[in-house]
């Protein structure tokens, strides 16, 4: 039969406190674990702010600091210049961004597209994206071409 005053805790259950500084005959007394001399061996035991790295350059200030900010509501545009749509287009072709994508110059078909005017075109082409330089609609239009623009109006930020 079990009694009350038979039951203990588990052990383990109460750790025994360390009880530092009550004489050499404790095993901890005279310098009380904290050594001789130093900032840990002194009154209130050396607090250190964090990042603290001794003498060394703390690591917040190792890092290059960021300048200017960055503007999230830019847009980003697929560059494709009339070189690569003279390389890939046939005379009379329809250029538009489901045709880019199938030509593998461009990865998201929905991401807006700007023609620039870097490079010659040699052929009729009919184009239709977001954006266009104005070199670009000149070269597009004097070959006989066709500039239609894109709007994206009710197009989100991150389509």
């Amino acid at each position: 039969m079990v009694r009350q005053h038979d039951i203990r805790a588990p052990y383990g259950a109460h750790k025994v406190t360390k009880r530092i500084g009550r004489g050499d005959g404790s095993g901890k007394g005279s310098y009380s674990t904290a050594g001789r001399k130093g900032q840990q061996s002194r009154s209130g035991r050396g607090h250190q702010r964090p990042g603290m790295e001794g003498n060394q350059l703390p690591f917040i200030m190792r890092i290059p600091s960021q300048h200017g900010f960055t503007n999230h509501f830019a847009k980003h545009y697929t560059i494709i210049s009339l070189e690569q749509l003279n390389e890939h287009g046939k005379a009379g072709d329809k250029v538009t961004p489901e045709w880019l994508m199938a030509q593998g110059l461009i990865r998201n078909p929905k991401q807006p597209i700007k023609i620039l005017g870097d490079g010659e075109l040699t052929k009729k082409l009919d184009v239709t994206a977001h954006k266009f330089s104005k070199s670009a609609k000149e070269k597009i239009e004097e070959r006989g071409g066709t500039t239609t623009e894109v709007t994206t109006a009710n197009r989100s930020k991150n389509a």
